[in-house]
């Protein structure tokens, strides 16, 4: 049960937040369809080459392909002076993808029996690689490789799924509501990682 609410809801947000991007570039109606497939599949298809799963298995989510595109397609059809109001949620549609496709991915890794560290990659791939895939397809700078917080919420999802801490169905709901609010909280009030900067040393 929650294997499916997980994979409905993430590939829900993330089709709409990469068709919300799309429509933030003003692409076609092709270029909404792709941007969001591929960033509600993306994450999926680099995990399933990084821990060994056949990536032709995303082909076997008939279901979860239609989900997205209807997702989409109401999105598209919305009246634009109500679109201008969804942009605004972009980030909102992103950190529930991010926190549902990360727990998803840790419960992938838990489900084939691989350590720790493969339930962490797993759910930092499938929560992150497909917002990677679309920033760069946009020619936005990808959020997760900036200072923002952003893999480090599926990094901790995958931790307490992978050490067994979070097991049953109704923790994990809690926990995707907690990953989702900690990651609008760091966007909301521009929580960052250390960095440094190389920009001055080279005048």
């Amino acid at each position: 049960m929650a294997w499916e609410f997980f994979s409905i809801i993430g590939i829900m947000a993330f089709a709409i937040s990469g068709a919300i991007v799309a429509m933030q570039e003003e692409y076609d109606i092709f270029g909404v369809y792709l941007l969001g497939i591929v960033t509600a599949f993306g994450g999926g298809a680099v995990r399933n080459l990084l821990i060994g799963v056949p990536v032709s298995a995303l082909w076997e989510k008939e279901m979860l392909f239609q989900i997205a595109l209807f997702s989409m397609t109401v999105l598209f059809l919305f009246p634009n002076g109500l679109l201008k109001h969804w942009y605004r949620w972009g980030n909102f549609f992103d950190a529930i993808g991010l926190s549902a496709f990360a727990i998803q991915g840790a419960l992938f890794a838990v489900e084939y029996n691989l350590p720790i560290s493969a339930a962490v990659v797993a759910a930092v791939l499938t929560g992150s690689g497909g917002g990677i895939i679309r920033d760069l397809l946009a020619g936005r700078k990808p959020t997760v490789l900036k200072h923002e917080i952003y893999a480090v919420w599926a990094a901790l999802a995958g931790l307490l799924i992978g050490f067994e801490i979070v097991t049953k169905d109704l923790y994990l709901y809690l926990l995707f509501i907690v990953i989702t609010v900690l990651r609008i909280l760091s966007y909301m009030y521009k929580w960052r990682l250390p960095f440094k900067s190389l920009q001055g040393s080279q005048q």
